[in-house]
């Protein structure tokens, strides 16, 4: 997106001024839980992603799992006990999904926490704890910085996680990175979304924690503002079926990070370079971010990476003349 740099990382003050508190949270409650339970829909959802494929990484002493909210109480997890954190994340703190699960929970013994914009909101009333983004359109990286921040509280204190000082300077720092990376990548995105303007399929591919950027651009702004058909894969299960598709007409993004699932990206854009030119190659390493530690790179990657590609999805915008904020029924109609 064209994004005004100044305003853009004042957007995020609101989650930088809370990253303490949400680290010492986590180390607070570190000692009262075996497991963390992540419910939240849409891009929240993709986000937990990411936090539950560290703490499966790193963690020896925590079982960590992540639902849809209808998922969730569908299943009624057995071992939901008062020894389970609950994590629920909403950015209009109205979602009706995950107002549901709130509910659901609040008469279980387990201990529930939320990140939402403000206290007001329908979300904050139902939870044991919440931290707030503020006011903000980029809550999504805001919730981000937060539930990131709790989760290395976590770390540090149950399993001795060395890198929390680290991680708190480095998501403080967050936003100006992320702005910087949408400014250097505009330019690019201008061009890509001309190239493949008049396309109608897009797919787009990511391991391990990328797959947050991989679903979150390819299906809650491509799918959903420019009604694209735009679809998300893993990288994991790429040489299971999905490879077939590909031939010198398809058009794919690509994203790739530093974790320990790139070689399977690597993998993947090998294939893909051998049978199609129409590539568009997004790799955290191609970003400097200034003020991150070096051992957090790659916890901070999908965001990087995903605001870069977004450029190509404001641009696309323009040129279709459809605005992002179009719908045709999520906020319009009964579903």
């Amino acid at each position: 997106m064209q994004i005004d740099k100044a305003k853009f990382v004042s957007s995020l003050s609101g989650a930088v001024d809370g990253l303490s508190a949400a680290a010492a949270f986590g180390r607070e409650i570190a000692k009262d839980i075996d497991r963390i339970y992540f419910v939240s829909c849409g891009a929240p959802n993709r986000t937990m992603l990411g936090l539950q494929y560290w703490i499966e990484a790193i963690s020896p002493s925590i079982e960590v799992r992540r639902y849809f909210p209808a998922e969730f109480m569908d299943m009624n997890p057995p071992r939901m006990n008062e020894r389970t954190l609950v994590v629920l994340a909403s950015k209009s703190g109205t979602t009706k999904e995950t107002l549901a699960a709130a509910n659901f929970v609040k008469d279980k013994p387990c201990k529930t926490v939320a990140v939402t914009q403000h206290a007001d909101l329908p979300l904050a009333q139902l939870v044991d704890h919440v931290f707030f983004t503020g006011k903000t359109n980029d809550a999504y990286f805001g919730c981000f910085m937060l539930l990131q921040a709790l989760v290395g509280g976590v770390l540090a204190e149950k399993d001795q996680w060395p890198l929390l000082d680290k991680l708190v300077v480095s998501l403080a720092n967050l936003p100006t990175v992320l702005a910087d990376a949408a400014i250097a990548s505009s330019d690019r995105g201008l061009k890509e979304a001309s190239a493949f303007l008049n396309d109608q399929i897009l797919y787009h591919l990511g391991s391990g924690p990328m797959f947050t950027a991989a679903y979150v651009h390819g299906t809650c702004v491509l799918a959903e503002s420019q009604w694209l058909h735009s679809h998300a894969l893993e990288a994991a299960e790429f040489f299971h079926g999905p490879f077939e598709i590909i031939d010198e007409t398809t058009p794919l993004m690509l994203y790739l990070g530093e974790d320990p699932s790139r070689p399977q990206m690597e993998r993947v854009v090998t294939f893909c370079q051998k049978y199609t030119s129409r590539l568009m190659i997004y790799d955290s390493k191609d970003f400097p971010m200034e003020g991150i530690a070096p051992e957090i790179r790659a916890i901070v990657a999908p965001y990087v990476v995903g605001i870069a590609a977004e450029q190509f999805a404001y641009h696309l915008s323009v040129l279709k003349n459809q605005p992002l904020t179009t719908r045709r029924y999520m906020w319009k109609t009964e579903y």
